[in-house]
């Protein structure tokens, strides 16, 4: 489903803490050409705050209904490279909103993640056990991630530059 406006994401990035979107989504915007967003950073933007605040001092549900919005709001009007946070895909409308879009599931490995971002990072979902807490937001999110994903891209021992050139190769039109 293409948004209202008739603008479409170039690529839109998808998958969990510590795969790779904010690095990996600058490097597709810079050799597309185009811009980069992330919906994370439009939350913290809207909201004067960062995340792990606004889960500690609204609580999450508030979190989710900010987070459609800024989803919504880049969806449509965005058509460069878009990172959603992590836990974007939960919510049923946006996936609906992403189905025919160029998605791409950046695929982490546990082991790559905590060396990437550390699990002693303020992520408010992953505050005890972290560990163990990715692990079952996995087993909730792969499939997911999974459903919406045109592309999936595993990011196991590749460098950013890599992880960039897969995605692209991912999205190419392959000849029938």
């Amino acid at each position: 489903m293409t948004a209202p406006t008739g603008v479409r994401p170039a690529v839109v990035l998808v998958g969990p803490p510590g795969a790779g979107k904010t690095t990996v989504g600058r490097l597709l915007a810079e050799r597309l050409g185009t811009t980069y967003r992330d919906t994370d950073a439009d939350i913290e933007a809207a909201a004067g705050k960062p995340i792990p605040e606004i889960f500690y001092d609204e609580g999450e549900p508030h979190f989710r209904a900010l987070e459609r919005a800024a989803v919504t709001a880049a969806l449509d009007s965005h058509d460069g490279v878009l990172s959603l946070g992590g836990g974007a895909v939960m919510d049923p409308g946006t996936r609906a909103r992403l189905a025919g879009l160029p998605v791409v599931f950046l695929d982490v490995t546990l082991h790559d993640a905590v060396h990437r971002v550390g699990l002693d990072a303020p992520r408010p979902l992953l505050a005890v056990n972290p560990r163990q807490q990715w692990r079952e937001l996995m087993e909730q999110r792969r499939p997911l991630y999974t459903e919406v994903a045109a592309a999936v891209v595993t990011t196991a021992e590749r460098t950013p530059q890599d992880v960039a050139d897969a995605v692209l190769d991912a999205l190419e039109p392959k000849d029938a």
